[in-house]
């Protein structure tokens, strides 16, 4: 977090106290992520997604985390764009959330394996018409000629499903991230931040530990 956004911040006077956390650091996500949903932040489930290629060069972007529960936290996307290609050489990832007001962070880390065929296709199903639709006709990190070529694309795609539901891509579908450490940051003033990491131990326990801002 860098000084220009902490010296801005104001102490709300919410502590975070590795004795008071919950265990679980998937818990304690979950219910700082329904406090970020109940006070109606914008796209709270927006994350950043870093992965690295195969020439050990890193790359980020913004998902949306889309699931979480004890088996790590999902996404979705087109498995032959550019992350997905990634994510197939190196599946070790860096997720990033952060809630402005509420002066808190949690970084993840972790790695990915597919989402099975039928999750996929059951997420797919509840997305609106329009997506399903951008599914296909978007090559998804492809070099294309103009917005003229996907529009086109998309309009051929609306008049072939015009009388039925869109059916799933089987190169789109979800990823799982797997966290092996999960960090959670609350602002303090004059920069003394409070930080506690959660480590996966051998036997999957999990190692709390409070590290210096």
């Amino acid at each position: 977090m860098t000084d220009e956004i902490t010296d801005r911040m104001i102490d709300t006077g919410e502590k975070l106290d590795e004795q008071l956390i919950d265990p679980d650091p998937i818990k304690q996500f979950q219910l700082w992520f329904s406090e970020a949903r109940d006070a109606r932040l914008a796209l709270p489930e927006a994350m950043s997604l870093a992965t690295v290629n195969p020439e050990g060069k890193p790359a980020s972007r913004m998902v949306l985390l889309k699931n979480v529960d004890a088996d790590g936290f999902v996404f979705f996307t087109n498995y032959r764009s550019a992350k997905a290609k990634e994510l197939a050489a190196n599946p070790n990832v860096a997720l990033t959330f952060f809630w402005s007001q509420f002066e808190r962070q949690v970084r993840v880390e972790g790695t990915v394996t597919k989402t099975s065929a039928v999750e996929s296709q059951e997420y797919f199903a509840t997305r609106p018409r329009e997506s399903q639709i951008g599914a296909w006709a978007s090559p998804q990190s492809e070099v294309i000629s103009g917005r003229e070529e996907l529009e086109k694309r998309q309009a051929e795609l609306e008049e072939t499903y015009r009388d039925g539901p869109v059916s799933w891509p089987e190169h789109w579908g979800g990823f799982r991230v797997k966290p092996v450490r999960i960090e959670f940051w609350k602002g303090r003033t004059g920069r003394l931040h409070d930080r506690i990491v959660y480590e996966r131990q051998p036997d999957d326990s999990w190692a709390i530990k409070r590290l210096a801002p």
